[in-house]
């Protein structure tokens, strides 16, 4: 399949209330059947960017993953964004990817924000996740993850990057700046779902949720501080014929990680 339908979510969250987010996010994406291939939601969509785990953290495949399993075979079409999970391991900003036929998959957040200090409360990931779905292979990553190239560096092993985020707006320039550098650099697409509004802690967030093309063009761009669910075609093809035409990837530096 060379096309793909993207539907990214910008939009307000409310603070540690899963309930309200859930039905909010069921009013915003329901309308969505049968009109797009993929809906992404912004990070720890059910709760906000928070520091207390021990007070909104669900178990694995709790009720957040569960609604998202539901929609996915409501609407027909793939479905992702990041809870907040407490598994025996500890709590874990899990970026969950559920299919229409159920299947799902997820990533741990790797690089956690200290400056919030959210490494002394969430475990961090291991291991990237790259998954396949209908042709196209796609990178899931979250929020301070956009800042660190060499975990989103392409092996010629993806065609699309998500960043879901609670980006603040202070930062808005960087992660404008960030999506498209990581398109360009990595020769892909590139979605970025960040939310608007104002959290619990009083800290504002204006969206700039964005897909950009492997040229590092605006395919797709929200209005900033405004509750927008926006879609876009992407095109494999397209994608293709132009690394064939400018392989940069054949001289990039080879490494691995320790």
């Amino acid at each position: 399949m060379n096309e793909l339908r993207v539907t990214l979510v910008q939009s307000e969250l409310h603070w540690h209330d899963a309930e309200a987010n859930l039905q909010m996010f069921s009013e915003l994406t329901d309308p969505l059947e049968g009109k797009t291939d993929l809906i992404i939601l912004p990070e720890m969509f059910s709760t906000g960017f928070t520091m207390t785990p021990e007070h909104v953290a669900e178990p694995e495949q709790g009720p957040a993953f569960q609604w998202l399993v539901q929609q996915a075979e409501k609407l027909n079409a793939a479905i992702c964004g990041s809870v907040v999970v407490q598994s025996e391991q500890g709590y874990h900003n899990r970026f969950y990817w559920v299919t229409p036929e159920g299947d799902s998959q997820y990533y741990d957040k790797r690089h956690l924000f200290r400056m919030a200090g959210e490494h002394k409360h969430y475990q961090a990931g291991e291991q990237r996740l790259i998954v396949e779905y209908k042709g196209w292979r796609i990178l899931p990553q979250i929020c301070y993850d956009l800042r660190f190239p060499v975990w989103s560096r392409s092996h010629n092993d993806y065609d699309l990057a998500i960043y879901v985020a609670n980006w603040p707006q202070v930062r808005n320039h960087p992660w404008q700046a960030l999506l498209q550098a990581r398109a360009i650099e990595n020769l892909c697409y590139v979605a970025g779902v960040n939310r608007v509004g104002v959290d619990g802690n009083e800290l504002p967030y204006s969206g700039d949720s964005a897909l950009i093309d492997f040229k590092g063009h605006g395919q797709l761009q929200a209005k900033p501080c405004e509750v927008e669910v926006l879609t876009t075609m992407l095109d494999l093809k397209a994608l293709d014929d132009f690394r064939t035409a400018f392989p940069a990837s054949n001289d990039a530096d080879s490494f691995t990680f320790l």
